[in-house]
């Protein structure tokens, strides 16, 4: 089992970036496929982007793609979203999710393990 913390959320304005990490429990970080989904206010939780447990296989939403990007340091068992230009529909609780082997994909419920979530606000 793994446990899964984000951090990095804040108030940026639009334009601005942001990175958050999702800090993983465990000594089999390295083989979990991960993912960042995101839930806005009284909307369905929805894919962001994904990462298989190399780090070579990525996948994005349409609407991040270009302006977000997904790595893990498997030495840290962390992985991150770099969110450039930050607009303010990006406004969102950010979690991240893992599952302990083959692809997760833009699926949620093929993932096991979730975090509790970071808040990003972007403001215009």
């Amino acid at each position: 089992q793994v446990q899964l913390v984000e951090s990095g959320g804040g108030l940026v304005q639009a334009g601005a970036s942001l990175r958050l990490s999702c800090a993983a429990s465990g000594r089999t970080f390295s083989s979990y496929a991960m993912g960042w989904f995101r839930q806005a206010l009284g909307k369905e939780r929805e894919f962001v982007a994904a990462i298989g447990w190399s780090g070579v296989y990525t996948d994005y939403s349409d609407s991040v793609k270009g302006r977000f990007t997904i790595s893990r340091d498997n030495a840290k068992n962390t992985v991150y979203l770099q969110m450039n230009s930050l607009k303010p529909e990006d406004t969102a609780v950010y979690y991240c999710a893992g599952r302990p082997t083959g692809w997760g994909g833009s699926n949620a419920k093929m993932y096991d393990y979730w975090g509790q979530g970071t808040q990003v606000t972007v403001s215009s």
